[in-house]
């Protein structure tokens, strides 16, 4: 059982929630959804009891276990040294039984003496469900469990979780996957700051939400007709100095005063926002090449003679189960890796953008302001109007790296690579933590970009309104044109 009673909670001196209520009954299934810094990451935090509310009271019966979205930060994976080690810190279990598990998980050719340490972003994240699991806990918290993982690995989790005894609350852009299995949807509302609470499953808050949204957008554009006939009154009362007609223009004032302080905001999922990459610089005819690279790990290769080039203008999909190399390859192309064999060179006139689903090239113990004005170059007035188009205003500039939400991570990976005229994108995940709305604005923005782009996404709808050129075919390292049976099978890795 989950219960906030009026909690009041400030993160940077930025209110998240005012006097706010919400709770989930013993045995439910919930799905936690809100727009990306809206703070559902620091819900759970409060429910840990990690932080406490400034005002009001969080109650919560049992054991509780979280499953972050950054799985890289779970301090039991990162201190066992073999995978069995991780998963008897959980529960007991025979050899034969671990290795059943990780097979309905697509790992099955993952050993227990492994490191976890170097397993890929979403073989680890199958292990830390696994683990949360075999944990049993009284309330189970998950943040983006599906973030990832392939279409397999997805549904494999929810429906693990759909078959949850215990209180469930998730928070994930793929709850379709649970939708049949959700008891209510808890929304947290980023402009009034309150918790709202809707009876069933997603797609019936999909429907509920939607029918709010539409009611009210109606009542703020009728508001604001009457305004602005308001406002045309005033100005004609305004000609005349007859004091009769003076006091009904100061009443009609104060009329319009009171309607404009008490017209509410439009919801940001339905406010137009558009971004605009800057025009790429100029760049050679071949960009990449990429010849006869092979890498291994010890006994392990993970890359086998793979050659290919990338053409200037052209889009290129990386399409692969995870561990079959395709981060390995990209950190290849971005230099911060060498291949065991081969090749890899890029043109010396590439500007590269380079979007890490690990922000490998964030130091995250610095200020969200001062590193994009250290990284860009740029004076601290052009710093600021650029951050607030990626709502990123007021305290939470001044917050370290490490304390934003993965959602905030990502938009602002996104920002920096609208700083500069970059002639080529390097995309591994691009959507990765990012809400609907925040997904499609950054669609929207790539497929009018005219550089040359090298991308791994596991969300066929994305890849496939990029209008991606060729795809390179993990394990099979060939390049082939695309097609859109491509983008479902992107689907699946």
């Amino acid at each position: 059982m989950i219960q906030a009673k009026n909690i009041t909670f400030s993160h940077v001196g930025e209110p998240l929630y005012t006097d706010a209520s919400f709770s989930v009954p013993k045995g439910k299934k919930s799905g936690l959804v809100g727009l990306n810094g809206s703070g559902k990451s620091t819900l759970f935090s409060l429910l840990l009891k990690q932080e406490w509310p400034e005002e009001g009271s969080i109650r919560t019966e049992g054991s509780i276990v979280l499953v972050p979205q950054e799985v890289k930060t779970d301090p039991i994976q990162n201190k066992s040294k073999t995978i069995r080690e991780y998963l008897l810190s959980a529960k007991k279990h025979p050899d034969a039984t671990y290795a059943k598990m990780l097979a309905n998980l697509e790992l099955a050719d993952v050993s227990l003496d492994e490191c976890p340490s170097d397993l890929s972003g979403g073989q680890k994240t199958k292990l830390a469900i696994l683990h949360a699991l075999l944990l049993d806990p009284d309330i189970l918290l998950l943040d983006e469990p599906t973030n990832f993982l392939d279409l397999a690995g997805k549904r494999w989790v929810m429906h693990m979780l759909s078959s949850y005894k215990k209180t469930l609350m998730v928070v994930s852009h793929d709850l379709d996957l649970l939708d049949r299995a959700l008891d209510k949807i808890v929304y947290i509302n980023k402009q009034t700051k309150q918790f709202e609470e809707y009876t069933g499953n997603y797609t019936k808050f999909k429907k509920l939400k939607a029918d709010k949204d539409a009611n009210l957008t109606r009542y703020i554009k009728n508001e604001e007709q009457k305004i602005a006939k308001m406002k045309k009154s005033v100005e004609i009362l305004r000609k005349s100095n007859v004091e009769k007609v003076i006091h009904q223009r100061l009443r009609l004032e104060k009329r319009l005063e009171t309607m404009q302080a008490n017209l509410p905001a439009l919801p940001k999922e339905i406010v137009k926002i558009s971004l605009v990459l800057p025009e790429p610089a100029p760049i050679g005819e071949i960009a990449l090449a990429v010849k006869n690279v092979s890498k291994s790990y010890e006994d392990n290769q993970v890359l086998k003679d793979i050659s290919f080039s990338l053409r200037r203008g052209e889009r290129y999909a990386l399409i692969g189960h995870n561990g079959t190399g395709k981060t390995t390859l990209i950190k290849m192309i971005m230099q911060l890796m060498n291949p065991t064999s081969g090749s890899v060179v890029v043109d010396e006139r590439a500007k590269i953008g380079y979007y890490s689903q690990e922000f490998e090239t964030f130091d995250m113990d610095d200020t969200l302001f001062h590193f994009v004005c250290d990284w860009s170059g740029k004076y601290e007035h052009q710093v600021r109007p650029f951050l607030a188009r990626f709502m990123f205003q007021g305290n939470v500039l001044k917050q370290s790296l490490k304390t934003l939400s993965g959602g905030e991570k990502t938009r602002l990976a996104i920002a920096l690579l609208m700083l500069e005229n970059y002639n080529f994108l390097v995309l591994d995940e691009p959507t990765t933590y990012l809400d609907m709305l925040s997904q499609r604005v950054i669609l929207e923005a790539l497929k009018k970009y005219k550089g040359t782009m090298l991308v791994v996404s596991h969300t066929p709808e994305f890849l496939q309104e990029l209008k991606i050129h060729k795809a390179l075919l993990l394990p099979e390292e060939k390049v082939v044109y695309w097609d859109s049976s491509l983008a479902a099978r992107s689907a699946k890795m």
